[in-house]
């Protein structure tokens, strides 16, 4: 009992730390998309179906569909649904970033059942799972917005660390050639590449591309 105490305890310790690194990530993206102004929507992103608008849409979505989820009730389709972003884009982006961690905050443990079905709807996912699928999104989205607008985007090692072996277990296979998937087929990397490289390589990103409406090629860019 006492060895099951412990187990227990240690989970939900890691369990916040998750949630802890899944905020950090989602409010790195809301601090990129502050900088995003109305005449960058139309810029072409790594996402090579979407344009900023259409990821900005996307990105919304997925916050406002996880947070419902992880409220019980993310069986409804309506809250997973993309929308066009009305004048205040950004501010209804912050408005969802902050939505679903507030969300994710209310879970009390890592076996939570949640509701995804953009994933399956057939089974539900412990919350742990769910939450590093959130996660890793907003890694890589993250470095999305930030090439497109041609920023920065260095998230904490902590995070990345947390972030690379979750990129590698999303399945790589004919699912991700289907039209407005978010990730295209995993790229090879050297095996001394960052983190971050791994993280976007794994999930169909060349680290080397650069917006053409920046005045640069584009290189590598997936397709």
């Amino acid at each position: 009992m006492h060895t099951n105490t412990a187990d227990a305890s240690a989970s939900h310790t890691d369990f916040a730390h998750l949630r802890r690194l899944h905020a950090q990530a989602v409010r790195d993206s809301v601090a990129l998309i502050r900088r995003v102004t109305p005449d960058v929507l139309s810029r072409p992103t790594p996402c090579s179906a979407w344009a900023l608008a259409e990821l900005l849409a996307h990105m919304t979505a997925q916050h406002h569909g996880f947070a419902a989820a992880a409220l019980g009730k993310g069986q409804d389709l309506a809250h997973w649904s993309v929308r066009p972003l009305g004048t205040d884009a950004v501010g209804q982006y912050t408005a969802a970033a902050e939505h679903v961690i507030a969300a994710f905050a209310t879970v009390e443990g890592p076996d939570r059942a949640f509701a995804l079905p953009e994933f399956s709807t057939t089974r539900t996912f412990r919350a742990a799972r769910a939450i590093g699928f959130h996660l890793i999104d907003y890694v890589v989205h993250s470095w999305d917005v930030a090439r497109t607008l041609g920023l920065d985007y260095t998230p904490g090692a902590e995070l990345l660390r947390a972030a690379l072996p979750i990129a590698r277990a999303v399945p790589d296979d004919d699912s991700r050639l289907a039209p407005g998937r978010a990730f295209r087929p995993g790229l090879a990397t050297e095996e001394d590449a960052d983190t971050l490289a791994k993280i976007l390589a794994a999930l169909g990103r060349s680290p080397h591309w650069r917006s053409p409406e920046r005045g640069t090629a584009t290189l590598d860019t997936p397709r």
